[in-house]
């Protein structure tokens, strides 16, 4: 059996060696777990970019405009974020397998209500509890990793999730173009909510409840709470949580919600076309998470590694904020930038290194509040700086408006970079 993890007691007991749960679990029991988790994480990574390709659809429909619709992009991301506390405490105290079941009812039930909203009021509330729903679908895999693999084989499964997880974000594009020119963006958010329940079928049939007489003592409430505070005092915790707060949200801000409309409003690029654009970036970032990926036995190191992604990244959001990019340049943009943010699951390892076994829930949902609290604060933000220039008679924006968004994105970005290199570098190829 799958689901073991134990949340650390009182008497301080953790759970049995990583490499003995690796030595008890089959090469099929791994595979349908990696599986069951790979699946739900791409859930989580369909609903972040949808608004990407839709948004447009969505503001004509119901009269959104470009604040309005930042809002209703980065609504799933706060909702997200203000869950990353509970979510590692329970993570830590009840176990993955209940956590990401119960949250996963939940986004279900988002996407039935996104699905029959009929105002822009009922899609932001919508999107905001399908957030809360996925809230759990990158940590829980992550704790169940930390738990049953080596410390080393931490880096390629986060990039193994993240890469095939990915999959999610290539569905939001192209694909749902696709079917939102066939059935409606309604109709593919009730298949959504359908997919959702297979998942949580998957999710219980792989990770089947272990019990043990010899489970420790859950900590209390306020022992758990307790542990948070511990973890934001960690060593280099800011650090890393200030990187962590901008390298996603850059990549999120433009792939999940900014690139549609540029495309559209810049290029007249129509549903399927822009579709396709974006489709182009997704899949060059879930390549670029493979390579970063491979590339961290090169690096042999979390901050090195790290600020040479970033560095790439910074440099691509500075182009597009300053050329106007035609043709083949656009899309060797997309592609360059897609690749460049394949970096993330580094920053992912570098934080998750930085904390305790027994703190290792908290700690990387800790981190999370930065990564998808950073979308919610880039997404509103460049909502309101697109909605200072004046549209269009038809509701589009000009390119200034875009230009802006990529130079603000790129301006956080290297200050938290400048930040991030004093960080201590806990890798494990390091003495």
């Amino acid at each position: 059996m799958v689901e073991g993890e134990r949340p650390v007691g009182r008497t301080g007991a953790g759970p049995e060696t990583a490499p003995g749960r690796m030595r008890a679990m089959t090469r099929g029991t791994v595979v349908a777990v990696l599986a069951a988790l790979i699946a739900t994480y791409m859930i989580s990574q369909f609903q972040r970019s949808a608004i990407g390709v839709i948004g447009p659809d969505l503001a004509r429909e119901l009269a959104l405009d470009a604040s309005r619709l930042g809002f209703l992009s980065s609504a799933f991301f706060l909702s997200f974020a203000l869950a990353q506390i509970p979510v590692g405490i329970a993570i830590d105290r009840y176990g993955a397998r209940a956590t990401l079941i119960v949250s996963a009812a939940i986004a279900l039930a988002g996407s039935l209500l996104f699905a029959m909203a009929q105002t822009g009021t009922g899609l932001i509330a919508a999107r905001a509890l399908i957030g809360l729903g996925c809230s759990s679908f990158f940590m829980g895999p992550l704790a169940i990793y930390a738990r049953r693999f080596p410390p080393e084989r931490f880096a390629i499964l986060t990039s193994l999730t993240l890469g095939a997880g990915s999959l999610g974000t290539l569905v939001a594009t192209a694909p749902l173009a696709a079917v939102s020119a066939w059935i409606g963006w309604r109709g593919a958010f009730f298949g959504m909510a359908g997919l959702t329940a297979l998942i949580i079928l998957a999710v219980m049939v792989s990770l089947p409840v272990r019990r043990s007489s010899e489970e420790p003592a859950r900590e209390s409430w306020a022992e758990a709470v307790k542990g948070v505070g511990e973890a934001l005092r960690v060593r280099s915790f800011w650090q890393v949580f200030a990187l962590h707060a901008t390298t996603y949200s850059a990549f999120a801000c433009i792939v999940g919600l900014w690139a549609g409309p540029w495309l559209s409003d810049v290029y007249g690029a129509g549903l399927q076309e822009r579709g396709n654009l974006i489709l182009i970036a997704a899949a060059a970032q879930i390549i670029g998470i493979f390579a970063w990926g491979a590339a961290d036995r090169w690096f042999r190191s979390y901050r090195r590694q790290a600020l040479t992604g970033g560095i790439i990244a910074t440099g691509l959001l500075l182009v597009a904020g300053l050329v106007q990019l035609e043709g083949f340049a656009l899309t060797a943009w997309l592609i360059l930038f897609g690749f460049a943010f394949g970096y993330v699951p580094i920053v992912t390892s570098h934080g998750k290194a930085l904390f305790p076994q027994r703190l290792t829930g908290r700690g990387i949902t800790l981190m999370n509040i930065a990564t998808m609290g950073g979308v919610f604060v880039s997404q509103a933000l460049t909502g309101l700086l697109v909605a200072q220039f004046s549209p269009d008679p038809a509701g589009g924006y000009p390119a200034q408006a875009y230009h802006a968004v990529f130079l603000a994105l790129a301006g956080a970005l290297a200050l938290a970079l400048v930040f991030y290199s004093r960080a201590i570098d806990p890798h494990p190829s390091r003495p």
